[in-house]
C-alpha cells in the first residue's frame, strides 16, 4: 500500500495572516509539521502551498513541496490538485494539518491503519470527550459511529441527545467523541469528492465531511488518546511557546 502526505499550506488567512512561517522555537510552523510527517509511515510527504514565500522556505529546508492555485474552498480540493501535480501513483492520500506542529507520528500511523483495507474509501481520526466544557462547545465538532466505526453523523451540537438525562451528567452515561481533524482518501475517492456540490448538511454546519456522507460515502475511524495542539490565531502561538519555554 502507498501513501502520500500531504500537508495544505496558504498564506493568507482572516486570523493569522502568513501562519506557515511564523518561527516557533527556531523552526517555521511548516518546517515542524513537515518533519512531523516524515517520521510516519508515509512514502512521501509534499506541502501543498499557494504563495512563493513558503514555496521557497520549504524548499530551503529541503522539502518536497508543489504550487497549488489559490482558490480552493477546502483543504481536500488543495489536497487533489498537489496529487496530480506530484506526477506519482498513489493508493491513498493522507491530508495532514498544517497548523499543528506538534502532531504525533503515530497519529498519522494510526490513521494509516485503517486504509490497508483497500475497501476504505475515507477514514479519519476521533478521541473521546472527557470533559463538559468540549462537549458543549460548538467550535469542537463531535462525530457518532457505528458498531464497526464508521462515521454516521458529524454535527457541531452535542450528539447524541441524552433523553431524561441532565446535560451536567451526560458524559457519566455515554461516551462521546470528538473530530480529530485528519484524513485519509483513497485517490479515487478523493477525485469523486472534489467533484461534489455543497449539500444542505454542510452548508448548515460548515463542515466538510458532511458533504460525504450526504452522497452515500462511508468514512472510516480510529480513536486516538493523543490530543492535537492546532495553532489559529496569534494568542495560540504565545501559548505554545510557553510551553516550549
Amino acid at each position: 500500500m502507498s501513501i502520500l502526505g500531504i500537508i495544505p499550506a496558504r498564506y493568507a488567512s482572516t486570523r493569522f495572516p502568513g501562519k506557515p512561517l511564523v518561527d516557533i522555537g527556531g523552526k517555521s510552523m511548516i518546517q515542524r509539521v513537515y518533519e512531523q510527517a516524515s517520521q510516519a509511515a508515509l512514502q512521501k510527504v509534499i506541502v501543498a502551498t499557494d504563495d512563493s514565500r513558503i514555496m521557497e522556505h520549504v524548499q530551503s529546508f529541503g522539502g518536497n513541496v508543489v504550487m497549488t492555485a489559490e482558490a480552493h474552498e477546502s483543504g481536500t480540493d488543495r489536497c487533489f490538485e498537489a496529487y496530480q501535480k506530484n506526477n506519482e501513483e498513489f493508493e491513498y492520500v493522507i491530508n495532514i494539518q498544517g497548523d499543528e506542529p506538534f502532531i504525533q507520528p503515530g497519529q498519522i500511523d494510526l490513521l494509516a491503519s485503517l486504509l490497508q483495507d483497500n475497501s476504505t474509501q475515507l477514514a479519519t481520526l476521533i478521541k473521546k470527550i472527557t470533559t463538559d466544557e468540549e462537549l458543549h462547545n460548538v467550535n469542537l465538532p463531535k462525530v457518532v459511529i457505528d458498531a464497526r466505526g464508521q462515521a454516521l453523523l458529524f454535527s457541531r451540537q452535542t450528539i447524541p441527545f441524552l433523553r431524561n438525562v441532565p446535560a451536567s451528567d451526560w458524559l457519566l452515561h455515554h461516551t462521546f467523541y470528538k473530530h480529530i481533524g485528519i484524513y485519509g482518501y483513497r485517490t479515487d475517492i478523493l477525485e469523486q469528492i472534489t467533484r461534489l456540490p455543497a449539500g444542505t448538511l454542510e452548508r448548515s454546519e460548515s463542515l466538510e465531511q458532511l458533504r460525504w456522507l450526504e452522497n452515500g460515502f462511508k468514512i472510516a475511524t480510529a480513536v486516538t488518546e493523543l490530543e492535537n495542539l492546532g495553532i489559529d490565531t496569534p494568542a495560540d502561538l504565545e501559548k505554545v511557546k510557553g510551553f516550549l519555554g
